[in-house]
C-alpha cells in the first residue's frame, strides 16, 4: 500500500517539543504494528514537521465541506496557529490533560486522531481567533461545522484557558459569554448556558480546576469557584464557592469536594454518598 513519505522533524524541534516527539514515536510504532493504518499515520502525523501542521491537516479533513473545502479550512487554521502561538501551547496542554485524566487514553496519538472532545476544543480555538479578528461569519461557519461533525456546540466568543478536557464531547453546549479557565474537566451533555431572562454577560464563569460531571446544566451569569465539583445531572442556578460540591435539581451545596483537584482526579462521587 503506498504511503506518503515522512517529513523528518528536526532533532532540535523534537527536543523542545516532547509532546510532538511522543506523538511521532507512537505513530511510527502504529505504522510498524498495524500495516493497514500506515497510510493514516503517515498522512496525519509523520508527513508533518510540527504538531500544528498535523492538527490543521486532521481538523481540515474532518471539517471541510462544499462550502469551505479542506484546503481552504486548513489555510485558515494555519493562519490562526501562525498568528497566535499561544494556541499551540494550549493544544499541547489539552493533550497532556486528556492523557493524564482519561483512563481510556494511553498516549497522545489517539486523542489527536480520534477524540472528538479534544478536536472540538482545538476547532473552537481557531474559531475564537477568527472572532477576535472580526471574521465573525467565518467563525460561525467553523462553529457550525464543529457542531455538525463532533456534536459539540461552542460559541466562537467563549473564552477557554489551557489544560481543558471535554470527555466524550457529545451534547456539550457552551454559550457566548461563558469563560472556562485552566485545568477544567467537562463531561458529555453538559450545558453552560443562560437562563433565558438575561442579556449581555449571561453565561457561567468556570474557574480553575472545576469538574463538571455528565449531564450537568450550569445556567446564568454565575461563578463556579476554583476546584469545585458539579454532580452529574445537576441544574446549577446559584454560585458555587471554591472547593465545594454542588448537586441536585435544583443544585444545592453539599460540602467540600473530598479532594484537592477534582478536575485532575476525576472523582465524581458526592459527599456523604456511597462511592
Amino acid at each position: 500500500m503506498p504511503v506518503i513519505a515522512n517529513k523528518p522533524a528536526s532533532p532540535e524541534l523534537l527536543k523542545h517539543d516532547p509532546v510532538w516527539a511522543s506523538i511521532r514515536e507512537e505513530a511510527a510504532r502504529v505504522a510498524a504494528e498495524e500495516p493497514l493504518l500506515a497510510s493514516l499515520v503517515h498522512s496525519t502525523v509523520l508527513h508533518h514537521e510540527r504538531l500544528e501542521d498535523a492538527l490543521s491537516y486532521i481538523l481540515a479533513q474532518k471539517l471541510g465541506d462544499e462550502a469551505l473545502p479542506a484546503l481552504g479550512m486548513r489555510e485558515i487554521m494555519q493562519q490562526a496557529f501562525a498568528s497566535d502561538p499561544d494556541i499551540g501551547h494550549a493544544v499541547r496542554a489539552d493533550l497532556v490533560a486528556v492523557n493524564e485524566r482519561d483512563p481510556a487514553c494511553r498516549g497522545f496519538l489517539k486523542p489527536l486522531l480520534f477524540f472528538k472532545g479534544f478536536q472540538s476544543i482545538q476547532a473552537h480555538r481557531v474559531a475564537h481567533w477568527l472572532w477576535h479578528e472580526k471574521r465573525e461569519t467565518m467563525a460561525f461557519l467553523l462553529q457550525s461545522r464543529t457542531s455538525e461533525i463532533f456534536a459539540v456546540d461552542i460559541h466562537p466568543a467563549t473564552r477557554f484557558g489551557r489544560g481543558i478536557m471535554i470527555d466524550h464531547g457529545t451534547g456539550v453546549v457552551i454559550g457566548e459569554t461563558a469563560v472556562v479557565d485552566d485545568d477544567v474537566s467537562i463531561l458529555q451533555n453538559v450545558t453552560l448556558g443562560g437562563t433565558g431572562k438575561e442579556t449581555g454577560d449571561r453565561h457561567p464563569k468556570i474557574r480553575r480546576g472545576v469538574l463538571i460531571s455528565a449531564g450537568a446544566k450550569v445556567l446564568g451569569n454565575i461563578e463556579i469557584g476554583e476546584y469545585a465539583k458539579i454532580g452529574a445531572g445537576s441544574v446549577v442556578l446559584i454560585p458555587v464557592p471554591p472547593h465545594c460540591t454542588a448537586a441536585g435539581v435544583p443544585a444545592r451545596l453539599l460540602g467540600d469536594c473530598g479532594c484537592s483537584q477534582p478536575a485532575r482526579e476525576m472523582d465524581h462521587s458526592l459527599p456523604n454518598a456511597p462511592g
